[in-house]
This record gives structure tokens, sequence and C-alpha cells, in this order.
């Protein structure tokens, strides 16, 4: 029966654009993967990345000079790469941070089904690239979920006590509590974000719109308030589901709460002292901690990157940006392998009716809005 639940799964919240908003091609003198229509950058990597599903998956990576943090951004449904290409760029400088963006199994040019469980593959593959190809840690590392891109998010961070940060952007409950207001989590509800939220020990960032009419308001609410750590959240007024990234005021909070987390890392780990292995853990970050007592190396080469912002970011114009230093690198280190019991069972399922079609639109955004 495991397969009707993924069946029911992908009626339920899928909805991968048809056809795919890009190619992938070769470039015949380098032999680098390239986003069709979108000219290379010296500083951002097209991936392709296998999963433990059996699946391959398109990702983009994209460098930010001195960044010390990550963000591995989870998008939205009807979305592939191709049409988040250019948001990935644009937060990469505004937030000066590195992007990896990735496409969920089915979508895109990535291979396979979307299900569930394959979304969760497919973020440990995109984790997995980060620390063994770009020496990112865990500490570093903020995973930003978007709509459905909340699930698999929460998931991950449930498991990884030494996040530096979660953003959920316009989150879900779960998927049934979208079309229904059930009161309990049900065997074939998925994405039950509202039982996984409470698991998470790092900061959390919640945004989402007050006019939302795909994915209440309510949602994002609710989650807030089951977080440990909150953050002071963003409640967009007369923000939509799918058009948020236009207020002024997301960039700003996304960048104050970005700041906020990269300044606090001390704070943070000795809040969680009682978390198995994080005494072993602190002791790779205490190299902050000693240089911010000398010559403060840390916020330092920051500030020597900051530039007056020339874009103006909620009217989504944008220029032609500098080539960034596709050199730096830093340490290589192994995936942590272990993961918890959060990781849902599988359970006889039952066939659903035909009322879930029906409510296939209002699970996700149907239409994204072009950038450009």
């Amino acid at each position: 029966m495991g397969g009707v639940t993924s069946s029911m799964a992908a009626k339920f919240a899928f909805f991968p654009p048809s056809p795919p908003s890009y190619k992938l091609i070769t470039d015949g003198a380098t032999g680098l993967l390239l986003v069709d229509h979108f000219p290379h950058r010296e500083n951002v990597d097209v991936l392709r990345l296998p999963t433990r599903r059996g699946n391959e998956i398109v990702a983009v990576y994209v460098r930010y000079p001195m960044a010390t943090s990550t963000l591995l951004y989870s998008h939205g449904n009807a979305a592939d790469i191709g049409q988040m290409y250019e948001l990935f760029i644009e937060l990469s400088i505004h937030l000066r941070v590195n992007l990896m963006g990735y496409d969920y199994s089915g979508y895109g040019q990535s291979t396979g089904k979307p299900s569930e469980h394959s979304t969760y593959a497919d973020i440990e593959a995109a984790y997995k690239c980060l620390e063994e190809n770009y020496g990112a840690r865990q500490e570093n590392i903020i995973l930003y979920g978007q709509s459905v891109g909340s699930g698999p998010t929460l998931d991950l961070a449930a498991r990884l006590p030494r996040l530096r940060a979660v953003v959920l952007h316009s989150p879900i409950l779960s998927g049934l509590r979208v079309m229904y207001p059930v009161k309990r989590s049900y065997w074939f509800d998925i994405y039950k974000n509202i039982d996984k939220i409470p698991l998470v020990k790092c900061p959390v960032l919640v945004i989402h719109g007050t006019s939302d009419e795909v994915v209440d308001f309510s949602h994002g609410k609710q989650l807030w308030e089951l977080c440990k750590e909150k953050y002071e959240p963003l409640w967009l007024k007369g923000g939509n589901h799918c058009d948020l990234e236009l207020f002024p005021e997301y960039l700003r909070h996304l960048k104050k709460f970005i700041i906020s987390v990269e300044k606090s890392p001390s704070r943070r780990s000795s809040a969680r002292k009682s978390v198995d292995g994080m005494e072993q853990a602190r002791k790779s970050t205490d190299r902050y901690d000693v240089s911010r007592k000398s010559t403060d190396r840390r916020e330092k080469p920051r500030k020597s990157t900051d530039r007056p912002e020339k874009l103006k970011f909620h009217e989504y114009k944008f220029t032609k940006i500098e080539k960034l230093d596709s050199k730096f690198k830093l340490p290589f280190e192994q995936l942590e392998r272990s993961r918890r019991s959060v990781e849902y069972y599988e359970k006889p399922r039952m066939s659903i009716d035909h009322q879930l079609e029906k409510g296939r639109k209002s699970v996700d955004w149907l239409d994204r809005i072009r950038v450009g």
C-alpha cells in the first residue's frame, strides 16, 4: 500500500512546471554545465547530484566572497531553477551569503517522480554536496524553505542540532491542513511540519503574508508559536502567497536576521550544551571567539565587502553583477550521516477519493512571478 500513499501525495502536493522552464547545456570550450538562456557566471556552479533514492537532481551553487553563511534554499511548488535562478543571484548578493538552490526529483531537469520522501532525499543530497564539495559546516548553514519547501527543510532541520538558523517562507502546517482545518495528524498526511518544528533547536524566522489565499496566514503564525528559539517574525500586511519578495521589508528583515545569527554563534552553542556531541562541535567554532578577542577578523572582512546597494531589490531590476572570486574555497568535511527518529514510518495505505484532486490547486501557488 506504500505506493498508494506515494501516488496520493504526488497528486496532493506536487505541480512541477510542464514543460520545464530551462534546459541544461554543456559549454563546448570549458565542459561546464550551464543553465540555458542564462550567461555563464564565474561564481555560479551548475551541478547534477545523485540522491539515495536513485534520482539525479539539478542544483545551482552561488558563491559570495568572504561569506560566513551558506543558504540552502528549497523552493515552492510550480517552480524550478530556471524561474528561481535570478532570485538566487540577488539573494546571494544582498544577503552576502553563499547560496545553493536545487530542483526536487521530477522538477526541471531532475530525474524521477516527485514525492514527499524523494524531497527528503533531495535536500540531503544538496546538504551533502555543501559539506563535501564546498566545505560548508552545519554551524554555518541556514536552511530556507518556501511553502512546500518548508517540508524537506524542517525534516532536515529536526535532525541537525547545530544548524545556524532556519527560515520558513509562507510555510505549511501539513499538506492536509492546507485544505481542511483538521485538529490532528493523520497517517496519510504529508509534510507534518506541525510535529517537527518543536524539534528544531536553532533560531527560526517565519515570514508570511496576512492575505495569503493559498496557505492561510494562521499556518505561519502557529509554526512560529511552536518554535523553541523564536526570532521576530515578519507578517507582511497585504502579502499574498507568491509576492513577498516584492515587499521592501522582506529583504531588510531577512538581512537583519542573518546578521543576528552570524554574530551570536557562542550564545546558541551554550544554550544547546545538552545536545549529544555539542561540546565537540563547539571546539571547532571556538576560533571565532578567539579571533574576535584580538583583531575581530571575522567581522572586518565582512566590512571590507560592504558596498552601496545599487539594486532596488523590491523592484527586481537586475543589472550586471561583478564577477566574484571563484577561487574562494573552504576546507572539506565529512557528511553527518545520523538520522533521528523523526523519519516517517510507512503504514498500510488506503486509497483516497477524487476530492483531493479538487484541492490540488490550493496546496501551493500556481503562478510564479517572472522577474527581469
